[in-house]
């Protein structure tokens, strides 16, 4: 039997499983072949052998060239011909087999071509350490604008309680460095100048209350206008914290303009000036936004990763954790939180690329030196007071209630950003961030612990008393006569009592406050508001436990520690585990969240208690609410996100989800039988991304597959550039010309053609199915039944199948 190049061609091209029918029965798997000849273009490939036609009959290298639709050779040759080939439209899925499979290839290009010139070696070492530049220049970058954000925050938000006359840029801090009193009220030496003082007025007395409320509500308004205007002028996606997004971006997706230029200087502006408002937000969550920008920008310096979707999602990963890195001085954690909380592939290279980048970028923050106290955050405190084994109890609770506060945060605030999408509140975003503003300023003020910057009140929370602390918390009834001894533990003073309701009142405003905040039209973080809900709860926790111990040091968990009079339990300490429960339940991480903990306070020697009380607020988190507060904001948002984490436990079939249904018409093309203007009708007719190509319709015996994109930008191509294409031309997804010699010239279209596409059966389980999609990050799999063509799923149907079986609304995902 004699067998024609062309199908033996065919066969080999197509070795992957359940389709090697598809020439037709004819070369049967295991039948004996003669000669295989594959030859390209430029006869790059050529394979002659006699041997077995098996279902891996030619060598890894050619199928992964073929899978891409291009020649090796035809790295610049064949894929350079139609421009935009292997991009991607907005709000569409990328392809993560193909992209990096192009990658692949365009490596072993590189690598082939090395030894032919000086050249070639350089651009080949170039193309090595390309990645490592990119991330080096993401790192500085980040490290500079963090840099800038941190001191433009922290002028803008003294500015609400006064100025610095002889120096208007300095803030309180900086314009009291100059000065020789020993003791400031308040903060306020005789330097800065109050609102009222710049007035004549006094400092004190009920006239410059009214004055300094005035100032304060005022600038809180021109802050956050200022802030939303933008916002909606320039950037629209510059709002929010931007994490769900990074998310979704990471997963593959693509948000067009979400990491562009605008949306990088909008937000790093607008959150100045939303922080400086007194706004209930954090410029944490925005950071990890801005430094991905950053590197999506820096990343089209290097086409390696601006041309190919899947390796830019590396840069990005690396540019997330250099944005943890410098909003909170954690390097380490900041490569945590983007391998545990945002990256969806994450691979070793990638891994070792984002600790440089968190390294460079916290170098150069630190470099900077932003708050001029030696450290890349305004609250590291640090203790040295070891933690008594008894004090796990009030931990482990500490977290239990972190995680009811987290959970009632996120069911409220989802409750609200659904009403503001579906009510008339969602027409006037402006409108909405000034009224929160006001009202969180009118409220604010006469709280001390709510008026100052959500940072410092941290800090005052995480902080141990000390001889030098003047603030009522620390109104114990001590005497320091030897200023060398041990604090002893005291009784709390009114002060203390007083301190105590005024955090109270704060707890439950800055609550509410945050609900009504996160998701407004202006750019806005959560970690900051969270860590201050945790941090009041547990100081208020610690002064009780600390007050219980004074009063009964004999009861046997006090006995050991306590007895000596010493002060054996420390407050602070309370509150910074009170603040990883509350953040560890809102965003459900874990490891990170105790990473950065203990690089914010530098207390190696509490990591048990911080392991205690996130590893309790996940769980009661996770037993009151499916989601983390991202998560949540995600589905809220439509975005299709295939979570890693979650199980597909139903037990429907491939058959079950693809599209069409078994008695609708697929919409496919031929190999070799349709002409342009076929392949044009479809394309109108139709919405699909992409075309299975089969041998004919009657066979249904599956090809490859072709992008819609692809096959528009090649039928365009042809029309402008190869004479006498028309609407009659013949579309050639094979490599032989046509018998027929009259008529215009056929336009070939097997270069765009991938001819490995990932199938499946019809009886494949959707649990596999779901599998594949997210680990191989596919974009559609093709549906097959005794090697003809069924149907096609796609991650869309996927997204919706699993909404469908959790009962919830299927059409609620935004998709193109």
């Amino acid at each position: 039997m004699e067998k024609d190049p062309l199908r033996g061609n065919a066969t080999i091209s197509m070795s992957y499983p359940a389709s090697y029918q598809a020439v037709d029965d004819q070369v049967a798997n295991g039948e004996q072949f003669r000669t295989v000849s594959v030859s390209s273009d430029d006869d790059m490939i050529d394979i002659t052998t006699t041997g077995t036609v098996t279902e891996r009959s030619i060598h890894q290298d050619e199928v992964s060239a073929w899978h891409c639709g291009v020649t090796i050779q035809g790295m610049q040759g064949e894929s350079d011909e139609i421009p935009g080939i292997g991009q991607y439209d907005d709000f569409h899925t990328i392809d993560w087999q193909r992209d990096i499979a192009r990658d692949r290839m365009r490596h072993r290009y590189i690598i082939k071509k090395k030894q032919d010139s000086i050249w070639d070696l350089i651009k080949g070492a170039h193309d090595a350490w390309s990645g490592w530049v990119c991330v080096l220049l993401v790192g500085v970058s980040t490290g500079v604008v963090a840099g800038v954000i941190d001191i433009g925050a922290s002028w803008m938000s003294d500015l609400k309680y006064g100025i610095c006359p002889q120096a208007f840029w300095l803030n309180r801090e900086q314009c009291c460095w100059s000065s020789n009193e020993t003791t400031f009220d308040n903060g306020n030496c005789s330097q800065w100048w109050t609102w009222p003082e710049v007035f004549n007025q006094s400092r004190e007395g009920v006239g410059p209350y009214i004055i300094s409320y005035l100032f304060y509500i005022v600038w809180a308004l021109i802050f956050a206008a200022l802030a939303a205007s933008l916002v909606r002028m320039f950037a629209p996606y510059a709002c929010g914290s931007g994490i769900p997004e990074i998310k979704t971006i990471l997963s593959g997706f693509i948000i067009r303009g979400y990491l562009g230029k605008w949306t990088l200087i909008i937000k790093s502006v607008g959150i100045m000036l939303a922080v400086s408002a007194g706004l209930s937000l954090g410029k944490e969550g925005p950071m990890v936004h801005i430094a991905c920008c950053i590197g999506n920008i820096f990343s089209y310096l290097f086409p390696k990763y601006g041309r190919n979707e899947a390796k830019k999602r590396e840069i990005l990963s690396a540019a997330a954790a250099a944005g943890v890195s410098v909003a909170f001085g954690a390097p380490i954690g900041g490569v945590l939180f983007s391998l545990e909380e945002v990256s969806y592939y994450f691979p070793l290279k990638t891994l070792w690329r984002s600790f440089f980048c968190a390294l460079v970028a916290a170098f150069i923050l630190r470099s900077i030196n932003p708050f001029g106290n030696e450290h890349s955050v305004l609250f590291y405190v640090e203790y040295n007071k070891p933690w008594i084994f008894f004090e796990l109890v009030p931990f482990i609770g500490l977290g239990i209630i972190g995680g009811i506060i987290a959970t009632l945060f996120i069911k409220a605030n989802l409750y609200w950003c659904r009403y503001r999408k579906t009510s008339k509140l969602g027409q006037y975003p402006v409108t909405e961030v000034l009224v929160v503003a006001v009202v969180t300023a009118v409220i604010a003020y006469p709280n001390p612990y709510t008026r100052m910057n959500t940072s410092q009140l941290i800090y005052l929370l995480f902080n141990q008393c000390g001889i030098s602390n003047s603030d009522n918390l620390c109104d114990y009834n001590r005497n320091f006569t030897n200023v060398n001894s041990a604090i002893e533990i005291a009784a709390a003073g009114p002060g203390v009592i007083k301190a105590v309701w005024l955090l109270v009142l704060a707890l439950i405003f800055k609550l509410v406050a945050t609900i009504f905040t996160f998701g407004f039209k202006a750019p806005c973080g959560l970690f900051i508001p969270s860590l201050c809900l945790g941090a009041i709860m547990g100081r208020i926790v610690g002064i009780g436990v600390e007050q219980l111990a004074y009063h009964y040091p004999h009861i046997w968990v006090f006995s050991g520690e306590c007895s000596t009079g010493d002060d054996c339990i420390t407050p602070g300490l309370y509150a910074m585990v009170g603040a990883a429960a509350v953040l560890g339940g809102v965003t459900r991480m874990t490891v990170s969240l105790v990473v950065i903990m203990f690089e914010l306070t530098g207390g190696v020697r509490y990591i048990v208690p911080l392991m205690a009380a996130a590893m309790a607020s996940k769980w009661v988190g996770d037993a009151l609410g499916r989601q983390g507060v991202y998560d949540a904001h995600i589905e809220l948002n439509g975005y299709p996100f295939l979570d890693s984490k979650e199980e597909f436990a139903h037990t429907s079939l491939a058959a079950d989800v693809m599209q069409p249904k078994r008695n609708e018409t697929l919409s496919v093309l031929t190999q070799d039988s349709m002409t342009v203007e076929d392949v044009e009708n479809i394309l109108k007719e139709t919405e699909h991304n992409g075309f299975p190509v089969v041998v004919s319709r009657e066979s249904q015996y599956l090809v490859g597959f072709v992008l819609r994109r692809d096959l528009n930008l090649a039928i365009a191509n042809a029309r402008r550039t190869m004479d006498g294409i028309c609407g009659q031309s013949l579309v050639l997804f094979t490599n032989t010309s046509p018998l027929q010699t009259s008529g215009p010239p056929p336009l070939k279209l097997k270069k765009i053609l991938d001819m490995a596409p990932i199938t499946i059966t019809d009886q494949t389980p959707m649990e596999t199915v779901v599998d594949m999609f997210r680990k191989l990050g596919l974009r559609q799999t093709l549906v097959t039944h005794n090697g003809r063509l069924l149907g096609v799923i796609t991650k869309k149907d996927v997204l919706r199948h699993v909404k469908q079986m959790d009962n919830e609304d299927p059409n609620s995902i935004q998709f193109n």
